[in-house]
C-alpha cells in the first residue's frame, strides 16, 4: 500500500467497519505497551493514527480523570467506529479529532507523551511527520510507536519478507527518530510486539 494519505485514507475506509473483529486479542498488548509509555495522572497524551480508539481506554486509565487523552485520524470511518465502540468523549476514553499527524490542530510542547500503533510505516514523510509530533509534545516527552506483532511476524501475515530498508529497522528508525527530535531509548521486536520508546530532545 502506498503512503500517500489519500491511498492511507482509502485502504482504512473500506475495511474501518470490521476492523476491531479482525484483531479481537490485541487488547492486552495495547495495554502493555501504553503502560510501558510511563504516563502519569493528569498527563495529556495523544493516540497518532488512532483507528478505531483500541489504545484509548488504557490510554485514559493511565492518565486518570485528571488527564486529556486525544485521538487523531485522517479517515472519518475509522473514527466513526471509535464512536461506535464508545471511545470518544467524558464518558469515553478520548477527544477524537479528524487530521493528519503531518498537520497537527494542536499548540507547541502541550503534550506529555504520543502513542503511534501501526504508525510508521503509513507516514508519507516520516523525519516531517515524526518531527511534527514532536512540535506537540515538551521536552523529555516521550512516543512509543507499537505494533501488537513483530516486523517478521506482520511480514509473513502478507506473505512479504522483512528487508533493511524497512523504516522501522533499529538502523533506519533510530536516525530518522534522531533527525525529527526524537531519542531512541528502547526497541523490541520480537514475534508477540514491535515496541520503539523515545524521547523528546530539546
Amino acid at each position: 500500500m502506498s503512503d500517500d494519505p489519500t491511498d492511507v485514507r482509502a485502504f482504512f475506509a473500506t475495511r474501518a467497519a470490521g476492523w476491531d473483529n479482525r484483531f479481537p486479542d490485541d487488547g492486552p498488548a495495547y495495554a502493555a505497551a501504553v503502560a510501558e509509555l510511563g504516563l502519569r495522572p493528569g498527563d495529556a497524551v495523544l493516540d497518532a493514527g488512532c483507528g478505531t480508539g483500541r489504545a484509548l481506554p488504557p490510554l485514559r486509565t493511565a492518565v486518570g480523570p485528571t488527564g486529556t487523552v486525544i485521538g487523531v485520524d485522517l479517515t472519518p470511518e475509522m473514527l466513526a467506529e471509535a464512536v461506535r465502540a464508545g471511545r470518544r468523549g467524558p464518558l469515553g476514553a478520548g477527544i477524537l479529532l479528524l487530521a493528519d499527524v503531518g498537520g497537527l490542530p494542536l499548540r507547541d510542547g502541550g503534550l506529555d507523551a504520543v502513542f503511534g500503533a501501526g504508525l510508521v510505516s503509513h507516514l508519507a514523510d516520516p523525519v516531517a511527520d515524526l518531527r511534527e509530533l514532536a512540535r506537540v509534545v515538551r521536552p523529555g516527552g516521550r512516543l512509543a510507536l507499537f505494533h501488537p506483532i513483530g516486523r517478521a511476524a506482520l511480514a509473513a501475515r502478507h506473505g512479504r519478507r522483512i528487508t533493511p530498508d524497512d523504516l522501522r529497522a533499529e538502523p533506519r528508525l533510530r536516525p530518522v527518530l534522531a533527525e525529527a527530535g526524537w531519542r531512541l531509548v528502547s526497541y523490541v521486536d520480537e514475534d508477540a510486539r514491535f515496541l520503539a520508546l523515545a524521547v523528546r530532545e530539546g
